[in-house]
This record gives C-alpha cells, sequence and structure tokens, in this order.
C-alpha cells in the first residue's frame, strides 16, 4: 500500500475512534444473553489521533436518585437531591400548583437531573409501579406531567477499583449509592470496610435498572457483585428460594449472612481501638478500653450484628444511653453513648441481623460523638476485630440445584467484569 493511502486509513481510523473516547464507564447487558460463549480477543494499534479543541464551561450535570423516607417532606427530599435553594422554591410552588405530588410515599424512589451549581433539570418520580410523574425544566419554569407505565427491567454491569474510598469509586463508575450500600451489606459479614479496603481493591457489580419508553426510571436491587479485598476475591449473589426466603450466597450456596456482622456501622472511623492501657479522654487517667470506638456525627445509625433479644435499654453510668443484645450463647454485645434509641427497641424485643437500634450520641463519659462497641463472651469484654466469628448459615438443600441454575449467568457476567475497570478508561 502507498504511504498516502495509509494515511487516509489512519486518519479514517483514528475519527472513527473519536466517538468511544467519551464512552460512559458501564454498560448493560440485554436479558438471556449467553455471555459464557462470548469470545474474547485484545488487538491494540498506535493510532495518530487528530488534536480536536473541546471547550469546558466548567459545569456538569449528574444523576441522582433516592429513596424517599419516612415522614420526609418535598424541601427535605430536594435538598439531598442537591438542589439549590432558589430552584427548591420554584420547583415546590409548581409542584403545588400542579397537584401531582401533594405527598411523599416512603421507599418511593425519586430520580433527579442535577447540574453542578445545584440547578434542577429533571425529575421523575415513580409515585406507583405504573404511574410516573415527570418534572422538568421549561424557560426557567418546570413543567408537570403524568403518564401511566410499565417498566422494563434491564441487568446492568458494572466495576471499577477503590483508590480512597467505596463510595468514591462507585461515583465514578457511576453506580447509584444505594447500590453501594447494598453492596458493603452483602459483604459485611467478610469485609470490614472501616480497615481492610485497600487502594487498586476492585468491584463488580450487576444490577437491577428499570426503563420506560428508553428513560431510566429507577433502579432496583443488586443481582450479583465481586470485590477483591487484599487479593482475596468475595462474591455475592441474589437468590430467593420457593419459600420468599431471600438474601446473598457465594458461588458455592453458602449465605454471605455471618452470625454476626463485622461491625455496627458500614463506613465510619475507628477512633480507639481494645486496649488494655488508654488515657480516658474525659477522666484523663490511664484504664483499659474494652471495646471499640466509632467516630460518627450525632445521629447515625447503629444497627445489630446478629440476631438477638434486648436484655437491656436505657442509661447506665459512663455507659450514657446503652443497648446490651443477648445473642446465641455465649454471646452478647453492647452499644454505648448513644443519642436515642431505635423505634420499638425495649427489653425483651427480638431484634434482626442488620436491624437499627438506635443512633450515635455522646451521652455518659464521651468527649464527642461516637459509638462505644463491645463484643462479650459470658458478659466478658474481647476483641471482635481479633476474633474469628461464627460462619454462615447454609442454603436449604432442597434449593441447591435450583440456586446453581440461577447464579451461573450471573457468575458468567461477573467474569467478564474481572480484572476490567469500567469507571476509567485509559
Amino acid at each position: 500500500m502507498n504511504t498516502p493511502n495509509l494515511l487516509k486509513k489512519r486518519i479514517f481510523l483514528a475519527l472513527a475512534t473519536l466517538p468511544f473516547l467519551g464512552v460512559v464507564a458501564a454498560f448493560g447487558i440485554a436479558p438471556d444473553t449467553a455471555t459464557e460463549t462470548i469470545a474474547h480477543e485484545t488487538v491494540v494499534e498506535t493510532l495518530a489521533v487528530p488534536e480536536v479543541e473541546v471547550s469546558d464551561s466548567g459545569v456538569f450535570d449528574f444523576w441522582r436518585e433516592e429513596r424517599i423516607g419516612r415522614g420526609e417532606t418535598l424541601p427535605n427530599l430536594l435538598q439531598r437531591l442537591g438542589v439549590n435553594a432558589e430552584d427548591r422554591q420554584e420547583f415546590i410552588a409548581a409542584a403545588r400548583q400542579s397537584g401531582l405530588i401533594s405527598g411523599l410515599t416512603p421507599g418511593r424512589s425519586v430520580l433527579a437531573r442535577v447540574s453542578s451549581s445545584g440547578r434542577l433539570i429533571l425529575l421523575r418520580y415513580l409515585a406507583t409501579d405504573t404511574n410516573l410523574v415527570n418534572a422538568s425544566r421549561s424557560n426557567d419554569s418546570f413543567q408537570f406531567s403524568e403518564q401511566a407505565i410499565q417498566a422494563e427491567m434491564r441487568p446492568v454491569m458494572r466495576s471499577g477499583n477503590i483508590q480512597n474510598s467505596l463510595f468514591g469509586a462507585m461515583d465514578a463508575a457511576d453506580v447509584p449509592d444505594r447500590i453501594a450500600t447494598e453492596l458493603a451489606d452483602a459483604f459485611s459479614g467478610d469485609i470490614d470496610f472501616h480497615k481492610d479496603l485497600r487502594r487498586d481493591d476492585h468491584f463488580s457489580v450487576v444490577y437491577e435498572a428499570f426503563y420506560f419508553d428508553g428513560r431510566l426510571i429507577r433502579t432496583g436491587r443488586l443481582l450479583a457483585a465481586e470485590f477483591t479485598n487484599q487479593n482475596q476475591t468475595y462474591q455475592a449473589i441474589y437468590f430467593k428460594d420457593p419459600q420468599g426466603r431471600d438474601g446473598y450466597y457465594n458461588a458455592e450456596g453458602i449465605s454471605l449472612k455471618k452470625a454476626f456482622l463485622k461491625s455496627p456501622m458500614p463506613f465510619d472511623r475507628i477512633s480507639s481501638g481494645f486496649t488494655s492501657g488508654r488515657l480516658h479522654p474525659v477522666l484523663k487517667i490511664w484504664r483499659a478500653h474494652k471495646g471499640i470506638d466509632y467516630a460518627a456525627p450525632t445521629g447515625t445509625p447503629v444497627r445489630a450484628v446478629a440476631d438477638s433479644i434486648v436484655s437491656f435499654v436505657g442509661r447506665q453510668g459512663g455507659y450514657g444511653n446503652l443497648v446490651v443484645l443477648k445473642h446465641q450463647p455465649p454471646y452478647s454485645t453492647a452499644y454505648g453513648h448513644l443519642s436515642r434509641f431505635g423505634k420499638g427497641i425495649k427489653r425483651g424485643s427480638k431484634i434482626s441481623q442488620g436491624q437499627l437500634i438506635g443512633y450515635v450520641g455522646s451521652t455518659g463519659l464521651a468527649s464527642g460523638p461516637h459509638l462505644h462497641y463491645e463484643f462479650r463472651i459470658n458478659d466478658v469484654q474481647r476483641n471482635p476485630l481479633a476474633m474469628k466469628l461464627p460462619t454462615a448459615y447454609p442454603l436449604d438443600r432442597r434449593y441447591k440445584a435450583e440456586f446453581m441454575m440461577h447464579a451461573q449467568p450471573l457468575s458468567a457476567r461477573l467474569n467478564l467484569l474481572r480484572d476490567t475497570n469500567l469507571s476509567k478508561l485509559d
């Protein structure tokens, strides 16, 4: 091939490549795709890409999805979505006039497109499973409409590497916060996200996304996930058995629900560890610290680390507001310095693993807001970070074959994502 023709070919290839340089760092695969038969081939070729002038206004927008909390108001929801004060006022007035958002249903999803300056561009509220409220900006005002829908579920696959934090990496991969939280909960029995996370840990997720008329209206549950932490790889696959019991399992059908979670809070830092001697921040004397302190803002939710019965709830000396839970013998746990207790937490109450039992505070002998957490064996405090906790519960053998059929295509999707970083294309 002569030189001019070769040059033309390279220029054509370079220009054809340009649209893909800005590709979103994620992709979806249609349901029932036979992913295990996909052949892979890596081709690397050096191309001379012409310089393109790119203008950047410094303003960008992004999608936010939030679940409506119990008793939540529209102003509070808009604030959580990152909408600025001026747009919040305009939107609330327009919503009141339209009559389409007269109340918010707890648990429902709201999807919003918001600029980096807090300007609300678009909002979609799934009022019911079949009714969608749309609000969009038009000539500096908001227009509302309502439509009946039948959503289509599409599984979405994304992956990335940890650089600083789990939520930061998930944001970079454009994974919704609620999926990040479900991943953390699924692996909470194996990974302590306070102290185990390392730079370049790798994650992959497959989750539900619901579309109507080609538009994303909400995300569903996490279907499968893989997390490589300190060169150890863990998998989580969601499965619901014929009797309605559901949860996350590894590829062999072993439940990831450990008898005990590694931590009573998913993401806050340890401010003081288990030690035989430390200078007490309030008393200013040296004495043993037979628990783990988790620093967190006042009001941060605290969860039970295992199924249990409440043996004590109330105020007790230096612990301040305290909850003590009795688990399977000989184990118990204690949660101190709480600002307040969870709804329905009283002596004798049955508590499920992960259930809200109280909120971080600074009651008792505390120099600032934090949770004092104790793990006890025969009522003697032990260091939970240095112990091997009881193992997971097995899947009912009657449903093992059904689980394996369900898990195979999800595992194939995770295999496609392994060693891939879709949150950044170099």
